[in-house]
């Protein structure tokens, strides 16, 4: 079965972004002119996947507002003759269809995923952690979907990251199938570095089952209170296979203030019209 749907959490408070997430949603902040989320959902439009499905909560308000028309402002842009951003921003609402659901309660990432259940169905489909920024050719999720079309079983990506920084990932021993791809052994959720199981980390791209769902109904919340995609994950590898991609592409956390801010300068040197004025500012700053 192909997989349709994408299932995007964006339910989190953005503790690390206060007080900017006071009032917006972490997920709309920009990464020079386009908000974080949208980065992730064209990648999955890229990938052919027509149906998104957002997980919110309260105050996310924003993300709904920004993918929907905006018929005021795109009459407004019209009668301006702003043609250029008139077409970029009927583009965002042209982009796929998009369904809504909230996840009551910030009960971690396996909870958000199982709140999505409605709208996933009994079909296979993509998770993408809006942290994760990757640019990469073919997209990411596009490597994921290959791997699944030729086994048919649950894909993870993973990367290679330092032994020190383990502890903040789950982390999966695996068995080489080809180059770049992996069967999973096991997978612990943010060990300790010295009882990692390998310097595999798991970054914010899934091709997923419909199995996981009773999977995750069942899984116990860990000490945080939060249900944890990982531990799922590893009761599902008892019943199925699991692949894991070493994913070809550029990866930028910025789920913290120092990988959104590296995102940001090196999306903007990426940009014909800001490049070159930009690059000449950095080198007189430093």
């Amino acid at each position: 079965m192909s997989v349709r749907t994408a299932v995007f959490p964006a339910a989190g408070l953005g503790t690390r972004f206060l007080p900017a997430t006071k009032a917006q949603p972490k997920e709309m902040l920009p990464l020079v002119d386009k908000p974080m989320i949208q980065y992730v959902v064209e990648e999955a439009v890229a990938a052919g996947l027509d149906r998104l499905s957002i997980v919110t909560g309260r105050g996310k308000r924003a993300i709904e507002d920004h993918f929907d028309a905006s018929v005021e402002l795109e009459f407004y842009l019209q009668e301006r003759g702003k043609w250029e951003e008139l077409a970029q921003i009927k583009t965002i609402s042209d982009l796929a269809s998009v369904s809504y659901i909230r996840q009551k309660e910030p009960l971690g990432l396996g909870h958000a995923i199982l709140c999505a259940r409605p709208l996933v169905g009994d079909e296979p489909f993509a998770v993408f952690l809006g942290d994760d920024i990757i640019v990469a050719d073919p997209p990411c999720i596009s490597q994921l979907l290959a791997v699944f079309e030729k086994y048919g079983e649950p894909v993870l990506a993973v990367e290679r990251v330092p032994t020190q920084q383990l502890s903040m990932y789950g982390v999966i021993r695996g068995s080489v199938v080809t180059d770049n791809v992996y069967l999973v052994e096991d997978l612990v959720e943010k060990p300790a570095p010295e009882a990692a199981p390998s310097d595999l980390a798991i970054i914010g791209r899934y091709v997923l089952t419909p199995d996981i769902f009773p999977i995750l109904a069942e899984t116990p919340p860990d000490h945080r209170g939060e249900i944890q995609l990982t531990d799922a994950l590893r009761r599902l590898r008892e019943r199925r296979s699991i692949y894991a991609v070493r994913f070809t592409g550029r990866r930028f956390d910025t789920g913290d203030k120092l990988g959104f801010l590296k995102a940001t300068v090196e999306m903007a040197l990426t940009r014909p019209d800001l490049a070159e004025a930009f690059r000449s500012y950095l080198k007189g700053v430093l």
